[in-house]
């Protein structure tokens, strides 16, 4: 099966989300052992990394009349890309650890909890799910903390101590704010250790696309905000420090007519044991030997709206990286990437999603291009 044209693949190894700490590290004049990466910043005393929640690439560019100062940095600048799949979940662990999905076991909004019927959502956690055993290995912000750079999250505060943010940034001394105000301030203030990396979430885009979509005046409106938030940072921060923004992913505008409901279209729930992933990025988990038929069934039925492979197709393609044997049962017997603006819905499974606007998680070029500049 080709490589639909409108995919594009996960430069891990080279600009990744996944790259830019190790790139950081270096920066800071303390390189990890064994980073992989080759992307390159510049050296600095402390750096400032802010990440954007939904500010893909494609969308920045497409809406830079309401962002000038970061269309300013990304006129000069090379685009990275999210793993796979491109949603939130799996790119904050990418970015905290320096490891693609296959290594970080995060490789979705919900995957199967393996030996089991459930599914854990990796934004929501499970009580059950010790997030120390889920993603056991040291994160790269750990790393760099114990090899004595002042590593610091500047995030809301009902997110500390949730098992995402375990998963992806434990190691780091964590500064709840909710308002920007506040994000900004904690920025200013980690610089007084040098070296230092600190690191700044803006939730709000995201959240703005996925209710009234990447086409609404809402959105454009906090993409404003964010410029403004972005340009301020690098005002008050001291000159030698480094601004780097990135983002998670990139978003699409789902249409109605667009979207695929499991439950009305009944041939596609045969075989199928447990439906996960999320609707522009499916995993699904067969009953015993039902692989090949499930999926060519969804083939058949879904034809170009979507690429469906089975699981040593994904891991072959190289979209999760190198896959852990322990993550392995966590994807999808058969895996669902939608093209163009397709969403695969459950109105029994996943209710909430009949109301979502704007979705991700797919690897068209809107969704996994994401900026890298450095400011």
């Amino acid at each position: 099966m080709s490589v639909p044209v409108a995919f594009t693949e996960p430069a891990y190894g080279t600009r990744s989300l996944s790259d830019v700490v190790p790139a950081i590290a270096r920066a800071l004049g303390s390189p990890l052992p064994g980073d992989p990466s080759a992307l390159d910043l510049p050296e600095a005393p402390s750096y400032v990394l802010f990440m954007v929640d939904g500010m893909g690439a494609e969308l920045l560019r497409r809406h830079g009349h309401a962002a000038p100062y970061l269309s300013s940095l990304l006129a000069g600048s090379e685009t990275g890309t999210a793993g796979v799949p491109s949603t939130t979940a799996t790119s904050l662990t990418s970015l905290g650890t320096g490891l693609p999905p296959g290594s970080h076991g995060l490789v979705g909004f919900t995957a199967r909890i393996p030996g089991t019927d459930r599914l854990l959502n990796h934004l929501w956690w499970d009580k059950e799910v010790d997030p120390l055993d889920w993603q056991p290995h040291p994160t790269a912000f750990g790393r760099l903390a114990a090899a004595g750079i002042q590593v610091t999250s500047v995030n809301k505060r009902d997110f500390e101590g949730t098992g995402l943010t375990i998963a992806s940034q434990r190691g780091a001394a964590y500064v709840g704010a909710d308002r920007v105000g506040e994000r900004i301030a904690a920025a200013v203030a980690s610089k007084r250790s040098q070296p230092s990396l600190t690191y700044v979430y803006e939730p709000d885009l995201d959240w703005t696309g996925h209710k009234f979509g990447v086409a609404s005046a809402q959105w454009l409106q906090q993409l404003a905000m964010v410029d403004a938030q972005a340009e301020q940072l690098r005002e008050v921060l001291p000159t030698a420090t480094r601004l780097v923004v990135v983002a998670d992913h990139g978003m699409v505008d789902s249409a109605d007519d667009a979207r695929i409901d499991v439950d009305e279209v009944h041939e596609l729930r045969d075989g199928v044991a447990l439906l996960g992933g999320e609707a522009r990025f499916r995993h699904l988990y067969c009953a015993a030997g039902a692989v090949e038929d499930v999926a060519t069934t969804w083939r058949s039925v879904l034809g170009p709206r979507a690429s469906v492979l089975t699981r040593q197709e994904a891991v072959d393609r190289g979209w999760f990286g190198a896959v852990d044997a322990a993550v392995l049962p966590r994807l999808g017997d058969v895996m669902v990437a939608c093209h163009a603006d397709a969403a695969i819905v459950s109105t029994v499974d996943f209710p909430y999603e009949k109301s979502l606007v704007g979705m991700h998680g797919s690897l068209t070029p809107t969704e996994m291009l994401v900026p890298i500049l450095v400011g």
